[in-house]
């Protein structure tokens, strides 16, 4: 190769050198910007948070107040309250003791449950996973029954498949969650006596060997997984629809078509690459969902998730859980936005960093 071509060579070199560097520098500050937003938004949001549960009409020190006064010889429920509403931080303004939680929590001390007596992190620690698991499981399950079906009904628009597709998943989004879950327990519980009725471990759990007690509570988790399937798959299966119908009718399928591709590949491989950018909403979206827990369903099975839970702090009225719970959401929330953000850059290369 002469000079020129080398030079020729090592000025494409740099360029290209040049370019990478300067988009890889757009994304770290896209990044950092969004970051300093979120945490901006954060404090936004624990403010309000903290300032709703303080007037929320329950309140623990009230409950406690109340049982403590009724004791024989006991002094006045005004006196106990006085002294609960000191010892919780209770006797303080909104904005004073709003500051006083965050210098707290900002280097990890969320205090203690009022309601459970351990620390809100522990109790959020040990009530978690359960309802990861049953979120992780019926999310994947969902994905991969819906996305599927919403596709063949948009390949087979107006057909048979269409209309049956179209009407499993209008039922799926009409029917409410407790429907569902009673029917699910009436036909496998009640009739066919398949599974129990509530709770997380059968009667004799603790004579069972650890192989056995995890199929235990597998054999317990399946209904309210199956619930949380059957809820969900109706919204995942339209929206998938409607997306394949919106690219399938695009310039650029019908091109596609007549250069004589494959009806497979034109579906799966041009189509159905642009319907994954819709989809990464749902899934970056999702994310929360799966630490937030399912209320009802964990409610109406007994299952002692996360969602269950975090529903009995609320009512009794415990600040710490409920605080540190709602601001572990609320940053969750957060990053699964900027984790799209920066997803949506990976499924379609049309979309950069201005």
């Amino acid at each position: 190769m002469s000079i020129f071509g080398h030079l020729c060579h090592y000025g494409k070199t740099t360029a290209t050198r040049s370019r990478k560097e300067g988009t890889s520098q757009k994304v770290r500050n896209y990044i950092i910007k969004r970051i300093l937003q979120s945490i901006l938004i954060l404090f936004c949001v624990m403010f309000i948070i903290y300032a709703l549960l303080r007037c929320l009409p329950s309140s623990f020190a009230q409950t406690m107040a109340i049982q403590l006064s009724q004791a024989p010889g006991a002094k006045p429920y005004e006196e106990w309250l006085a002294q609960l509403n000191a010892s919780f931080g209770l006797d303080m303004d909104i904005v004073p003791g709003f500051f006083t939680w965050l210098s707290k929590a900002i280097v990890g001390n969320f205090g203690d449950s009022w309601k459970w007596n351990v620390s809100a992190v522990a109790k959020f620690n040990e009530v978690v996973g359960l309802s990861v698991i049953m979120g992780g499981i019926s999310f994947v399950l969902s994905l991969l029954i819906a996305v599927p079906l919403g596709i063949l009904a948009a390949t087979k628009q107006y057909s048979r498949t269409d209309y049956a597709i179209t009407a499993v998943a209008l039922v799926g989004i009409s029917l409410p969650t407790f429907f569902f879950a009673t029917l699910l327990k009436l036909v496998f519980s009640v009739k066919l006596g398949w599974f129990d009725l509530f709770g997380l471990v059968g009667r004799d759990y603790a004579q069972l060997d650890a192989w056995h007690q995890f199929l235990d509570k597998a054999n317990h988790l399946v209904l309210p997984i199956l619930t949380l399937v059957i809820v969900s798959i109706g919204s995942y299966m339209r929206y998938t629809r409607t997306n394949m119908l919106e690219v399938l009718s695009a310039d650029y399928i019908r091109t596609a078509r007549a250069k004589g591709l494959p009806e497979r590949t034109v579906i799966y491989k041009h189509a159905f690459r642009n319907t994954l950018i819709p989809l990464v909403t749902i899934i970056g979206g999702s994310l929360p969902g799966l630490f937030s827990g399912a209320l009802i369903t964990e409610t109406l099975f007994s299952i002692p998730g996360i969602g269950y839970v975090s529903y009995q702090s609320m009512v009794a009225g415990d600040i710490p859980f409920s605080m540190f719970y709602l601001s572990f959401m609320a940053v969750l929330t957060l990053a699964s936005n900027l984790l799209t953000d920066i997803l949506y850059g990976v499924v379609d290369p049309r979309v950069r960093i201005s």
